[in-house]
């Protein structure tokens, strides 16, 4: 039996879209989130490059599409277990883990007032703590609390039970399986950032004031842990001098042997934050190649004139136990020079990682991870950053794409 509808499993910008642009076609659309809320990465980002424009506006269209069509029906907190069949024809079994919070909840946030229990933010990348029950951004969709188990007192507390006039909170809830029949599926699952962890002589996870570029962007929104204010992690300083350090474990056969693409853009657009925070702040870029294409070469001639720009691979970073500042040590490819630059702060490049872990065998993928076609398994497509690193902009190009191959595939049955 042929079914019209489609599955898309992730619900990033590269879900959202496909999902879109499949139901505005005509079909019947399942799209399937393992986190609480639909955005993905986009809803932690401060800007978008090169416009510098936020985020927010157009996940505000999307969520809105998505509420005006009844032809999309979205699962948050769900994951695929299974999928059985062939193109045309498949079952895919998707586990539905509890939120705790049911549809009375209104946001109003009372439960949350009144809850003893904390837990990391990993919104924020655990940069600051939310209560057990919380939203998980000031712009989640949908606009519904949820209960961190691992976090939760249960029922020995149940304030939050008695604070909610709404009666939206059950914390017997519990994870249940069903079966999708669908013609089509297209896996949209994104990206992780490489563990910069791994890239050990840059000390991340050892020095307080080496971040990562995914926490820059969490540092510089307004509704990120400090309010938008760029400051050292070790003791809440201003930062006044940033390094920027590319290709961290990027361009590396003991690390990611692939450049994300993406990387040179987004230091250089966080280059702006930190100039915005502070006109007179040092900023230093080290990169071993500029990937600015196109439409983004303009965007890097502008940016490089404010910042000092330096050709080499950096090769460590120590600190000083007294100051916490950062010393830089790099050979400059241009001069033969080795240099040492002493900075507040270490932002770290760190690459684009396909988010295929524990995905079902039906999903094909190469030796780095992304997702490529299958001639043996058709009727699935990957679409946007688990295919290849990937901007924005080319993502929701993709992700149009891969809506128009899963409708293909809905009728050719």
């Amino acid at each position: 039996m042929a079914h019209k509808s489609i599955l898309v499993v992730g619900g990033g910008v590269s879900g959202l879209t496909a999902a879109i642009e499949a139901s505005e076609a005509g079909s019947e659309v399942y799209l399937v989130e393992q986190k609480s809320y639909l955005g993905g990465r986009v809803a932690q980002m401060n800007q978008y490059f090169p416009k510098l424009c936020p985020p927010n506006c157009g996940l505000e269209i999307n969520f809105k599409r998505i509420k005006q069509n009844p032809r999309i029906k979205f699962f948050t907190l769900a994951e695929i277990e299974k999928i059985d069949g062939v193109e045309g024809d498949y079952t895919v079994t998707v586990k539905s883990n509890p939120r705790y919070v049911n549809q009375n909840c209104t946001a109003c946030g009372k439960c949350s007032e009144v809850c003893p229990a904390q837990r990391s933010n990993e919104f924020n990348y655990g940069m600051d703590k939310t209560q057990a029950i919380y939203k998980a951004h000031e712009f989640a969709f949908p606009m519904k609390y949820v209960i961190d188990d691992q976090a939760c007192l249960g029922a020995e507390c149940g304030k939050c039970v008695a604070a909610c006039q709404y009666g939206a909170i059950e914390l017997d809830m519990s994870a249940k399986s069903f079966n999708l029949n669908v013609g089509a599926i297209v896996w949209a699952t994104g990206w992780q950032p490489y563990d910069a962890k791994k890239v050990d002589y840059y000390g991340y996870g050892k020095h307080e004031n080496v971040i990562t570029n995914v926490i820059m962007e969490r540092l510089a929104a307004s509704n990120g842990p400090t309010a938008g204010k760029i400051v050292r992690p070790s003791d809440g300083k201003e930062v006044k001098s940033v390094a920027f350090v590319q290709c961290a474990g990027s361009r590396d056969e003991n690390h990611l042997p692939y450049c994300s693409g993406v990387c040179c853009m987004a230091s250089l657009k966080q280059a702006t934050y930190v100039k915005a925070m502070n006109s007179d702040s040092k900023v230093y870029m080290f990169y071993i190649d500029v990937r600015a294409m196109g439409k983004h070469e303009d965007f890097y001639t502008k940016v490089q004139d404010d910042i000092t720009m330096i050709k080499g691979k950096v090769g460590e970073i120590s600190e000083d136990p007294v100051t916490k500042d950062l010393i830089v040590q790099v050979e400059n490819q241009l001069t033969g020079e080795i240099m040492k630059e002493t900075v507040d702060m270490v932002v770290l490049a760190t690459g684009m990682v396909p988010a295929t872990s524990n995905v079902p065998d039906a999903i094909a993928y190469d030796e780095d991870g992304f997702v490529v076609s299958n001639p043996q398994q058709l009727g699935i497509y990957g679409a946007g950053c688990v295919k290849k690193p990937l901007d924005v902009s080319s993502s929701v190009k993709d992700s149009t794409s891969a809506a128009l191959k899963a409708i293909q595939s809905t009728v050719r049955r």
